[in-house]
């Protein structure tokens, strides 16, 4: 995937990379269950612990890109593919710059600061949903060996929120 949207034109794709002190966490819903006392550590099953991984740095290169892009008039409009509320200093340059900032929050919800300092919302491509095998539509919590399956993506016109 990553390699075709490098060869997109106009778009500029920007990856992190994971932290290096990647600590490890029992998942929610057995935190709870530990703490209600429903199961006791000695229940615990290796699945209940997981990678809590962390991204360092990409936030930092795109904040720089759309302030550099903005200061040096490259750009009439910039579409952000994320919907990360530290984003809003970047956003509020470009726009006081004069640039067209959409926002496509990939079917998240946008916090009211980023909110505040868009032009517009746009999403490309339907929801993604998960498919079991037999192609009923499964829950994001079950289901046999699920795969996911997007909708149509278009590139239509940016709303205002």
């Amino acid at each position: 995937m990553h390699a075709v949207l490098r060869q997109k034109r106009k778009l500029a794709l920007r990856l992190g990379h994971l932290a290096s002190d990647t600590p490890w966490t029992i998942k929610t819903p057995v935190i709870e269950s530990l703490l209600k006392g429903r199961l006791s550590f000695e229940d615990l099953q290796e699945s209940d612990v997981v990678p809590h991984a962390r991204q360092k740095g990409v936030d930092m290169r795109i904040g720089i890109d759309i302030s550099s892009l903005a200061l040096k008039k490259q750009v009439d409009q910039i579409v952000l593919v994320a919907g990360d509320a530290d984003f809003v200093p970047a956003a509020k340059l470009a726009r006081r710059e004069g640039v067209d900032f959409i926002l496509d929050p990939l079917w998240q919800s946008v916090p009211a600061a980023l909110n505040e300092h868009i032009d517009g919302l746009r999403t490309t491509c339907a929801r993604p949903t998960l498919v079991g095998q037999g192609g009923q539509d499964l829950a994001a919590d079950g289901g046999i060996a699920p795969s996911l399956q997007s909708g149509p993506c278009s590139s239509s016109a940016p709303s205002r929120p």
